[in-house]
């Protein structure tokens, strides 16, 4: 069998809907995730489960969360023809292979995720020692197991949760036979993108700026932000791989833009107000024709859920198919 009549491997990733999606997302995953789905099988889901780890307080957010999610992915490019768009929490063996996967994950495995305790001083102001927190890895394993994913789509910080999953599928496999392929990590290079307060941009921090924000709300939240520190005057000259805006530069201006700008910092050619000025009128082109989908979009809500319930119906005859092995295996 050669390259070309091998079937595609499948690919499976994830949003936590909590809110609508900033730029951060989108360089960090739906960029890449557009590209995917021309290569691979692709299962883009939505994870209302996850959210609820650490929103379950406001559980009813959460639905309007999901239809923002999906507008986002649909004006930015992800094609429910290439690929399968779809509502984890409508696909029932999500739960199900959670529950079974839970019986044989050590706990010792979930107390070392590196993202945990990070979170729990993150996140102080949330309630947040609870089982379904500490046990969202578990539930991680069984998303990308329903679907005997192949390959999963992440940046660095994320490859421990993807190892995590291998080990928990080795662990099943090893015990009840082999059902599942051990997925593996398919790192992509993720920019740290800079919010708003110079930190990394983040729907928690308040420093986002969203794919659905107006051009006059952009320039609002990006003039004021805090750039390299060296430039107290117009004429001191500054470090722009020092400077939070530049993250934005690297993400959304042509290189040879990009390497015209840097000059004029590192020589005070050019002040910071400008260069925000010049990253706005790459930021606005970047997203005109998104915002220009999301109000066609928008104007018919009702189709947005039919695409998705279009999805679950793809998502929920694989993950019945591969839950009918994993009966047989256990000897249910």
């Amino acid at each position: 069998m050669n390259a070309s009549t091998a079937p595609r491997k499948t690919v499976l990733s994830g949003v936590r809907p909590t809110g609508p999606l900033h730029l951060g997302n989108y360089v960090g995953a739906l960029r890449n995730w557009i590209r995917l789905q021309d290569i691979y099988n692709c299962y883009y889901s939505i994870v209302p489960w996850h959210a609820l780890s650490s929103e379950y307080a406001n559980s009813k957010a959460i639905t309007g969360w999901t239809f923002e999610v999906a507008v986002d992915w649909l004006s930015v490019g992800l094609d429910p023809d290439k690929c399968v768009m779809f509502l984890q929490s409508e696909v029932k063996e999500h739960a199900e292979l959670h529950l079974l996967l839970s019986m044989i994950t050590p706990l010792p495995w979930l107390e070392r995720v590196p993202t945990y305790k990070e979170q729990l001083k993150e996140l102080q102001e949330k309630e947040l020692n609870t089982y379904g927190f500490l046990g969202y890895p578990v539930l991680q394993a069984a998303d990308i197991a329903v679907y005997k994913a192949d390959l999963v789509p992440v940046g660095e910080d994320q490859a421990a949760h993807v190892e995590l999953t291998r080990e928990i599928v080795r662990r099943f496999n090893r015990i009840f036979g082999p059902v599942f392929p051990e997925p593996q990590t398919l790192l992509t290079e993720v920019p740290r993108l800079a919010g708003t307060d110079g930190r990394k941009m983040s729907k928690s921090y308040g420093n986002a700026v969203y794919l659905k924000d107006s051009a006059e709300t952009i320039r609002q939240k990006i003039m004021p932000m805090v750039t390299d520190t060296r430039r107290i005057r117009r004429t001191d000259p500054g470090e722009p791989n020092d400077c939070p805006v530049f993250t934005l530069y690297k993400a959304f201006v042509p290189k040879d833009k990009q390497d015209e700008i840097a000059v004029g910092c590192r020589t005070a050619g050019i002040g910071c107000r400008d260069c925000k000025g010049v990253l706005l009128e790459h930021l606005f082109r970047f997203l005109e024709p998104v915002w220009e989908s999301r109000r066609r979009f928008e104007e018919h809500p009702e189709n947005i859920w039919e695409i998705l319930e279009a999805g679950n119906v793809k998502a929920r005859t694989k993950a019945q198919a591969v839950m009918a092995e994993v009966r047989e295996a256990l000897g249910f």
